[in-house]
Formats: structure tokens, C-alpha cells, sequence
């Protein structure tokens, strides 16, 4: 009983204190004020409206007819001003006169796209949005709606208006409209004609551009759809004329519609021939954001037409009205996302990187014997290079040289080593995780097929073999070979490569109980980045077309002569991705943990092929009775860590861009675990070594 009283209580303040804001509003309203008091009037009765919070409107409501419905308040509003009449004319004349003095192109035009050219102009400008609303004194509809609809859901709250109350609404609207001397108040058919028009322009500029004119296969630009869709308007205008003043549509008009959306489906065919034309030869984020600029308009332009050719009374006028306010609303909405425009513009750019890096990838994965062997051999040719670069990283070292420059000598000292691997067709494996991610990630898209998911199954552990036969055929060489270096230097010389304080403090940094597996996944995130590099600059050499740059100079031809300059552009091609990742891995692996220390945050590479050559190093130096030391096990235990981090985090963060880059139907993911354990379970040894199972190694030996 008591539950019961207080339950009916908090509904009658909450009704008394809704109702007694809305008659504040209601008698606040003003056609005589200025436009920024009318149009913050109407902000506020907005706000209200969409308020939620249970309304109770007649004391009889009682459970759940109490709750809280979506267009509860809009209805309460409306009887309200139903019973008191003297509200009612004023409110009407002010909606009236906000419409009459508003700009609607703004909010046709402009609402939802980005109006600063350039990718970089569209984010400061939405970045500007977010902090910095549209204030009320603004003429143009686009900022009113921004501020009266802040809410995401507000569009479907407009869109979902049912037909009565919309009814209500447009009689409140047109209230008392013969009574005023300004009979014509809404200008907003005159304004949709405009707006269609301005979108035309735009359209045409975008599509007559020279960034996007170039990649088009028209011969002529009059035979582009962009230069005759101007002339299709006016046409189209010229022929609407009388059914703007509500005659039937004419057989003229109605071809004239017929032409025009013709051409805006050519305009659309276009656009896709850019996006082909891109992903065939390099990406342009700015290209990219003036296509999808470019494809939001057409697709503006498109509802804006059917708007204008709504045909019937007053309501179904009103109807299509509404639900494309909501349709603007819901973009205005869209476009304050900074991620938003970041994932539509750099979309295309990353799944270009991340082909380039698939296609590089697919050289590092051994699906037979032969290139399982073949992996070997240049990881065992990388693990001697390592040894090269593991002493002369000593010798840098033991010079005590300012930090920076020692972290410069110790990058160009990875960079050159990382290059000389690089021609002589070694490898590195922590290098290959990824290039091999994305590789994997084209395997998932027929996942969904018994086919497809062997070939996944069959992919991932090619994949997982191939990285074991490179970690080992690195470590293979670095760990004895460091050893017999320290060795060999001490018998001949007598004195060690590093001292044993240096051995000793090298064991201690390794330790797993320290900060080695975090700078182990940092040196992950750093291999990642180096894969995003090589792939932005294969993209880059593409895009701008160098090779047919360096193919076709002048200067090269004369000193090279035609063949000449022909191999060193397909040399140039073949090769500035790796050299350009290369180099950039190298100077990261030394100066980012120089720059880093500079400014007192400690950081340091851990890399299980470095680190075990200079773990071998310190053992050598120590001599047998290390091997009783715990600091040597702890170390030993930190450079597994290492392998697993250097590879983990590096294919964790590829194989996700690969995942974003592209839309994927992963399918059931239980199903992919379970195949893939299937396989291990029926033969562990195929983690290890390719066998000839057909089911395990479906690719004939070359």
C-alpha cells in the first residue's frame, strides 16, 4: 500500500514539474522577437520534447501505460495547446516565422558533409564541431537542428513520428496562416530546387577535377556524365515548372527525370572506376576523401530528388519531409565522427598497405618441403649476418658516446646489416610476422566453405612451421657462432669482446623477471611498423607512378639507354618497399630508444635474435661456471619471451589490420579453433615440419 502511494506521488511531481516547464515555454513564445530568442525557444521546447522520463497526463494511467513512450511528450504538448487556445496562434507564428527567416540549403547541402577541402580540413572541422557548438544566431537551418537534435537517436525518434501525430503537427504549423499578411512563409520548395542545384555543381566540379578526371576512361570530357549533369538540371527545372505548381507530371518532365537519374547512375559507375583505378595503382587518402565526398552528394542529391517529386496533398508532402529530416539529422550525427572519417578515408590506403605486405608475405611461408628447407638456409644466413651485427653493436657500445649518437651509430648498424640480409636473401624472423599476417587474413574470406577452411587450416600451420624454422635456423647460427667469436678472440688476443661486469649486467636485462617482456612487445610494435612503411612506400611508388617516371627520363635513357633504364625501374620497383622497411627498422631499433631514454623514459630492444647472440657473448666471457648462476636461466627464459612477444605482438597487430582493412565474414570462430586443433591433434609434428599428408601440405612439392 505504502509502495503504491509513493509510486503515484512521484508521478504526480513529475507530471506538475514537466508541465509547468512546458507552460513557462509555451507562453514564452514570441513571432515578434529576434531570431536568436526564437530560435533558443525552440532549442528548449526541442529538448523537452525528446526529454526522457515517464509523463503521466491522466491520473487513470497506471503501469505500464506509465512508462516512458517515445513521442509521449509531443502529444502531451499537443493537447496542451489544445486547451489553452491563446497558446496556440503564438506558437504557431513563431515556428512560421523561424522557418521563414532560416536558411535550408545549409541544412540540405551542408548537413553531413564536410565543406573544407582536403582530408585534413574536414578533420579540423570536425574537431572543431566537438568542441565548439553552433551558436543560436546563426540564420541557417543545418546549426538549428544540430542544437535541437544533439541526440543520436533523435533520428529515429523523427522518423518514427506516427502519421496522426505528424497530421497534428502540420495543423499546428499552418494555424491561423490566413489570418497573417505573409501568406508564402515556407520558402522550403524553392530552397530544395536550389540545394539540388548547388549539389549538381559540386558533383561536377569533384568529377572535373584533374585527381579524378585523370583516372577516368573517358577520351572526351564531354562524354563524361559529370560535365552534361548541369545542363540535365536546368533541363529537368525548365520541365518541372508546372508540376511545382501542382499540375500532373508531363511525358516531357517525365523524360527529363528519366535522362537525370541516368546520368547520376553514370556519376556513381565513374566514382567506382576511381576506386578501381586506386586500387589497382596506389591510394591517395585525399583522392579517397574527395570520391566518398563526392558519393555522398550523389547519394543526396538522389533524396533530394525524391523530395522534390513528391507528389499528392499537404500530408504526404509533410511525410517525405519528415523522414528526410530525420535522414539529415542522422548524417549531421555521422559527420561529428572523427573516427568515422578517419576509418572512410584511410580505409582504402590501409588494405592497399596491407595487400602490398600480403603479396611480400606469401614469399615467407613454406608450404612444402623444398621451401621449408629453402627458409632454412636464409635463416641460417640471417642468424650469421646477426652475428656481424651483435659485436659491432659492442663495439659501438663500449665507445660511451652521447646517447643520441650512439643510438644513430647502433641504427645504421641494424639498417645496413637488415639490407645486406635483404639482397643476399637472408631473413630475419621476427621480420616475418607482419608481412605473413595480412597473407593469412585473404585466407579467411571462404572460411565459410569446407574448402576454405582447409586452406586456412593448411595456411595457419604453414605459417606456424615457417616462423619455428626461422627462429631456429637464426638461433641455429647466432648462439654458437657468438660463442666461437668470444672464444676465438680471447685465445687468440687474450682478452674478452665485452668485460664481465658487461656480461654479467647483460645476463641481469634479460631477466624475465624484469621489464624484458614489456620492451619485448614495445620491439613487436616497432617490427609492425616498419611492415606499415614498406607497404605506404610500394603504395607511394605506385601512385605517382615512378617507374614510369625513371623508365621513360630523358637523362637516364641517354646514360643507360632504353633497356637500362627500363631494369633500373623494375629494380626500383621490386625493391623500395624492403630497402625503405629496412632502413626505417633499423634507425627505430637504435635512435627510438636513445630519443625515448633522453626524455627519461627508459627503453630498450629486445630482440630474441640480438639477444641471444649477446647472451651466448656473456657466457663466453663468464666461462662454465655461469652455468650454475640463476641470472643465466632467468635470462635464457627472457629471450623465449622475447620470441613469443617479438612474433605475437607483431602478427596481433598486422593480422588486425588486415581484419579492418576489408569486409570479412568470419564466420563461426569456434569452428576455425576446433579445425585448426583437429589438424595439430591428428599430427602435432606438422607444427614443426611439413609433411607429405595431402591434408596437411595440399600444394605439390616444386
Amino acid at each position: 500500500m505504502f509502495n503504491s502511494l509513493n509510486s503515484y506521488w512521484r508521478k504526480w511531481r513529475a507530471s506538475r514539474h514537466a508541465g509547468h516547464q512546458l507552460d513557462e515555454l509555451l507562453a514564452h513564445a514570441d513571432p515578434s522577437a529576434p531570431l536568436a530568442v526564437r530560435n533558443q525557444w525552440l532549442i528548449e521546447l526541442a529538448h523537452w520534447v525528446q526529454k526522457r522520463g515517464a509523463l503521466v497526463n491522466d491520473a487513470r494511467e497506471e503501469g505500464e501505460a506509465a512508462r516512458y513512450r517515445p513521442h509521449t511528450r509531443l502529444r502531451y504538448l499537443l493537447q496542451m495547446l489544445d486547451r489553452n487556445p491563446q497558446w496556440r496562434l503564438p506558437v504557431a507564428r513563431t515556428l512560421r516565422s523561424v522557418i521563414n527567416e532560416s536558411d535550408a540549403i545549409s541544412l540540405l547541402c551542408d548537413t553531413g558533409m564536410p565543406v573544407r577541402p582536403g582530408f585534413w580540413g574536414a578533420l579540423v572541422e570536425r574537431i572543431e564541431k566537438a568542441l565548439i557548438p553552433p551558436p543560436p544566431t546563426r540564420r541557417d537551418l543545418s546549426a538549428l537542428c544540430s542544437l535541437m537534435f544533439p541526440d543520436g537517436d533523435a533520428a529515429d525518434w523523427i522518423g518514427a513520428l506516427p502519421p496522426e501525430l505528424l497530421g497534428d503537427l502540420i495543423a499546428l504549423l499552418h494555424y491561423g496562416e490566413d489570418e497573417d499578411a505573409e501568406a508564402d512563409w515556407n520558402p522550403f520548395a524553392e530552397d530544395l530546387l536550389a540545394a539540388m542545384h548547388h549539389l549538381v555543381d559540386q558533383i561536377a566540379s569533384t568529377g572535373l577535377s584533374q585527381a579524378v578526371r585523370s583516372r577516368l576512361t573517358y577520351s572526351r570530357v564531354n562524354d563524361s556524365p559529370f560535365y552534361r549533369l548541369g545542363r540535365a538540371m536546368q533541363a529537368l527545372e525548365d520541365a518541372g515548372q508546372a508540376f511545382a505548381h501542382g499540375a500532373p507530371p508531363s511525358q516531357i518532365f517525365v523524360q527529363q527525370i528519366n535522362v537525370f537519374r541516368a546520368l547520376l547512375d553514370n556519376c556513381g559507375l565513374a566514382v567506382r572506376q576511381v576506386y578501381a583505378h586506386l586500387d589497382e595503382n596506389g591510394v591517395s587518402v585525399d583522392i579517397v576523401f574527395q570520391v566518398e565526398r563526392a558519393k555522398a552528394r550523389i547519394r543526396r542529391l538522389e533524396r533530394l530528388l525524391e523530395a522534390w517529386l513528391t507528389d499528392g496533398d499537404r500530408s504526404d508532402r509533410a511525410v517525405a519531409r519528415v523522414r528526410l529530416l530525420a535522414d539529415l539529422v542522422r548524417a549531421n550525427k555521422a559527420s561529428q565522427s572523427v573516427g568515422e572519417l578517419a576509418r572512410t578515408s584511410f580505409g582504402l590506403l590501409a588494405r592497399k598497405v596491407v595487400e602490398r605486405s600480403a603479396e611480400t608475405g606469401e614469399h615467407y611461408i613454406a608450404r612444402n618441403r623444398s621451401e621449408y628447407f629453402s627458409m632454412l638456409k636464409m635463416a641460417c644466413g640471417g642468424g650469421l649476418v646477426t652475428v656481424v651485427t651483435v659485436y659491432i653493436k659492442f663495439m659501438i657500445a663500449g665507445a660511451h658516446l652521447p646517447t643520441v649518437v650512439e643510438g644513430f651509430l647502433a641504427g645504421a648498424n641494424y639498417a645496413i646489416c637488415f639490407l645486406f640480409m635483404h639482397f643476399c636473401h637472408f631473413t630475419l624472423a621476427t621480420k616475418q610476422p607482419a608481412m605473413t599476417a595480412p597473407a593469412i587474413a585473404s585466407k579467411l574470406d571462404d572460411v565459410d566453405t569446407p574448402a576454405g577452411m582447409d586452406a586456412f587450416v593448411c595456411e595457419v600451420l604453414a605459417l606456424v612451421r615457417t616462423q619455428a624454422a626461422a627462429i631456429f635456423g637464426n638461433l641455429a647460427m647466432v648462439f654458437p657462432f657468438c660463442f666461437l667469436v668470444q672464444w676465438a678472440v680471447s685465445a687468440a688476443l687474450g682478452v674478452n669482446t665485452i668485460t664481465p661486469e658487461k656480461a654479467q649486467a647483460t645476463l641481469h636485462s634479460f631477466s624475465i623477471l624484469g621489464v624484458t617482456p614489456f620492451f619485448a612487445a614495445l620491439t613487436g610494435v616497432l617490427l609492425w611498423c616498419s611492415s606499415l612503411i614498406s607497404g605506404w612506400a610500394d603504395n607511394w611508388f605506385a601512385l605517382h607512378g615512378i617507374g614510369d617516371v625513371l623508365a621513360y627520363n630523358r637523362r637516364l635513357r641517354f646514360v643507360f639507354g632504353r633497356n637500362g633504364a627500363a631494369r633500373l625501374a623494375d629494380w626500383c620497383r621490386r625493391h623500395i618497399a624492403p630497402v625503405l622497411g629496412n632502413l626505417t627498422l633499423g634507425f627505430m631499433l637504435g635512435l627510438v630508444p636513445a630519443i625515448l631514454t633522453a626524455f627519461a623514459l627508459p627503453f630498450e630492444v629486445r630482440h630474441v635474435t640480438l639477444s641471444t647472440g649477446s647472451i651466448a657473448t656473456s657466457i663466453g666471457v663468464l666461462g662454465l661456471p655461469v652455468l650454475h648462476d640463476s641470472a643465466l636461466w632467468l635470462a635464457v627464459a627472457g629471450v623465449g619471451s622475447m620470441a613469443l612477444l617479438n612474433v605475437g605482438v607483431s602478427f596481433a597487430l598486422a593480422f588486425h589490420m588486415a581484419l579492418r582493412s576489408r569486409p570479412l565474414r568470419l564466420g563461426d570462430r569456434r569452428q576455425i579453433h576446433r579445425a585448426i586443433w583437429r589438424a595439430v591433434l591428428r599430427n602435432p609434428l606438422v607444427l614443426l615440419f611439413p609433411l607429405r599428408s595431402p591434408q596437411m601440405d595440399p600444394r605439390p612439392e616444386k
